[in-house]
């Protein structure tokens, strides 16, 4: 005879007997409150996944009108971009905008989490996120939709993303100084941990071989997207004994450490070396030469994840999972022949 406790499957009363807690502390773990002691959600959370409860998300009886917004960090012109298409969108359909600046490990998820059910927010955008399966599974038992924008590493199938066309941009890039007559062309290479740079560098391999130029790995050095990383990253490429004639950089802030690096050995640009970044930000348009780049339409994505989350709120159940938007390739004065 099969009960039960043989088949997996529970009730809550039996959840609580296990846990050797109240009905009401495992109906408030099940229901995401925040007066749980962290010790206790644990052992619930555990049993119930080991049980294989059948959660059902908390209703969302009314909405709050506010939309949460979470980042790594907001020291950057990219998040800063992210805020303005977001709000942009967002006060136009009547909602407020909670922005936070948190890492989203194990330490700190669940006070963020715990304030996120007290405020009862209608969404969840996230920004340049990873988030493990029982992460997933504690947003979602809270009844609230979650949209990540230019995530980290591949998503599950059962959270929409919305990013760029990184390995197409990365392609142009590389295409461009090609197309210029360099052959020898360094890579500066962005966070390994951020899908959009193992994109770039894929998009910078294959145009590399699409225009018959045998990839040399001493010209592909790391970095990890901040100015001065590109610099460390540009001083190694022109130690090299043949140095390269052209730098392709992870993204526009690496390649402003770029520059900073080329003038310090002398160097001229695009003269002497020629500079391509990624992004498109500000200042690649007024820093002397103007920085050849690649347009990542930051703004636009922004807007994007936010229209795309009032349609799941409105019940709209045709969205797809991924959304790419395309990349532009911006010429200015950074990029030139190499000289003969």
């Amino acid at each position: 005879m099969v009960t039960k406790q043989d088949s997996g499957r529970a009730t809550i009363s039996e959840i609580a007997r296990e846990a050797g807690v109240s009905v009401p502390t495992v109906s408030k773990v099940l229901n995401g409150h925040a007066h749980v002691a962290a010790a206790t959600r644990a052992k619930v959370e555990e049993i119930i996944a080991k049980r294989d409860y059948a959660r059902r998300p908390a209703k969302r009886s009314k909405k709050a009108g506010l939309i949460d917004l979470v980042f790594p960090g907001m020291g950057s012109e990219w998040a800063c971009e992210i805020i303005e298409g977001v709000e942009r969108v967002a006060q136009e359909a009547g909602y407020g905008t909670v922005v936070s600046s948190l890492s989203l490990d194990g330490s700190r998820i669940r006070p963020w989490l715990a304030n996120l059910a007290e405020r009862k927010s209608d969404g969840v955008l996230l920004a340049v996120y990873e988030l493990d399966s029982k992460q997933i599974q504690r947003i979602k038992s809270l009844g609230i939709p979650v949209i990540l924008i230019d995530p980290v590493g591949q998503p599950g199938p059962d959270l929409m993303t919305v990013g760029a066309a990184n390995w197409d941009g990365a392609f142009s890039a590389t295409e461009h100084l090609l197309k210029l007559g360099h052959t020898r062309i360094g890579m500066i290479g962005g966070r390994e941990d951020l899908q959009c740079s193992s994109a770039r560098e894929d998009g910078y391999l294959a145009a590399l071989r699409r225009g018959g130029v045998e990839a040399d790995s001493a010209l592909m050095v790391p970095g990890d997207f901040s100015t001065e990383s590109g610099a460390r990253g540009t001083e190694a490429l022109l130690a090299l004994p043949e140095r390269p004639t052209a730098i392709f950089t992870g993204n526009d802030a690496q390649a402003l450490g770029a520059y900073r690096a080329a003038r310090s050995a002398g160097l001229r640009i695009p003269e002497d070396l020629s500079i391509i970044g990624f992004d498109d930000i500000p200042a690649a348009e007024w820093i002397e030469p103007g920085l050849t780049t690649i347009r990542q339409p930051v703004v636009q994505m922004a807007e994007t994840a936010m229209r795309a989350l009032l349609r799941h709120l409105e019940g709209d159940e045709e969205l797809p999972q991924r959304i790419e938007l395309g990349t532009e390739l911006v010429v200015r004065g950074s990029t030139a022949a190499p000289a003969s």
